[in-house]
């Protein structure tokens, strides 16, 4: 009997479970080790088993722009980074951590993470058109799908650029990583047309059609956030665009589109919020819940929503004097992270971070 005969294949489903507990150093050699083993460690179904059951929240990815002083074209980069590196070191800033840059060959935006896999928009402005589409990026071990059918917009048709909206997420119930496409007040319709497209997938798919979603001009926080099964974003009055300086918080909504059940719904805010205007709110996922940020009098004001479908499970989780660290030429914008029992401040004006693990 020849030693081919004699060799024991495994079923590639186990081999993925032996795998999964790797480290992921090791894990990322397998790649150079063959197709097969390329093909195995670079399948979704692969990075979310290997997700599950890595540490979580070790690292966090920031995302920034390297401006080059002699005219030379701009790069971007992404930057892993231990957590604990940064509770080590609570003054870190870009120049002292050690970090591993990933540049890009274009101008990303980060849209969102999930299992570890992050979704990076990218697009293109003309004089009539805008077009978006999107890559889903695998930063452990450097692969990159291809490019997403692309969605082209007449810019005429919006009354302002707020009033489309993306979010990535994931839906267990049919295994699939989503992009979701809030088409939002077209040539002011009044109607928000949903569209979904899923990693795979050769085009978009409507999926719901309901009034519009305000979603605020000049919004730093523009994608939906992934908590839950479902994606959120800020939903401000309807008046908003008109009378943008009368807002107060206690009129904003969250609206949640539920990725499986391709359904819509809307949360208040918490009770007990200040009636006050509004200034930088976001919505963030914090500690695996729904939370939302905003500002009032030097104070940054963290409340989260410990149980997502009840309306009553908001609390005050923190509040932050930062009045003594305003810098007076650029506005302190600050970033949250929640590692156990300890917090960190992340403050910076055009970094973007997320966590990936």
């Amino acid at each position: 009997m020849s030693s081919t005969q004699n060799s024991c294949v495994l079923p590639e489903n186990m081999l993925m479970e032996i795998l999964s507990w790797l480290p992921l150093k090791e894990v990322v050699q397998l790649r150079c080790v063959s197709k097969v083993r390329n093909h195995l460690v670079s399948d979704p179904a692969f990075v979310k088993l290997h997700f599950q059951r890595s540490p979580k929240n070790t690292h966090i990815l920031l995302t920034f722009v390297d401006t080059a002083d002699d005219g030379a074209q701009d790069r971007n980069y992404a930057v892993i980074c231990p957590i604990q590196d940064l509770l080590d070191n609570p003054s870190s800033t870009l120049e002292t951590l050690h970090r591993n840059n990933r540049p890009f060959n274009r101008s990303y935006t980060v849209l969102g993470v999930c299992n570890g896999l992050v979704c990076l928009q990218d697009s293109s402005t003309e004089e009539v058109f805008s077009e978006y589409w999107f890559r889903i990026w695998n930063p452990a071990i450097r692969a990159m799908s291809k490019d997403s059918p692309h969605i082209r917009l007449r810019i005429s048709d919006y009354k302002d650029v707020s009033w489309f909206r993306f979010g990535f997420g994931y839906d267990e119930w049919s295994d699939t990583y989503q992009v979701v496409f809030l088409d939002n007040n077209k040539n002011e319709s009044q109607t928000l047309e949903v569209r979904v497209w899923s990693l795979g997938d050769t085009c978009w798919r409507n999926t719901l059609t309901c009034d519009p979603v305000p979603t605020g001009y000049g919004s730093p926080r523009t994608f939906g956030i992934f908590v839950s099964g479902t994606l959120n974003w800020l939903a401000f009055p309807k008046f908003y665009l008109d009378n943008s300086d009368e807002v107060k918080m206690n009129q904003l909504e969250i609206f949640s589109y539920h990725l499986k059940d391709e359904t819509c719904r809307y949360f208040p805010m918490p009770d007990g919020i200040l009636e006050v205007y509004v200034y930088g709110p976001e919505v963030e996922v914090l500690k695996g819940c729904l939370c939302l940020f905003h500002h009032y009098e030097y104070n940054l004001i963290i409340w989260l929503k410990r149980e997502f479908n009840d309306e009553k499970s908001w609390s005050k989780l923190l509040t932050f004097s930062y009045q003594e660290y305003v810098n007076n030429e650029f506005p302190l914008e600050l970033s949250i992270i929640w590692e156990d029992d300890e917090v960190l401040l992340l403050a910076n004006t055009y970094i973007f971070r997320i966590m990936i693990e």
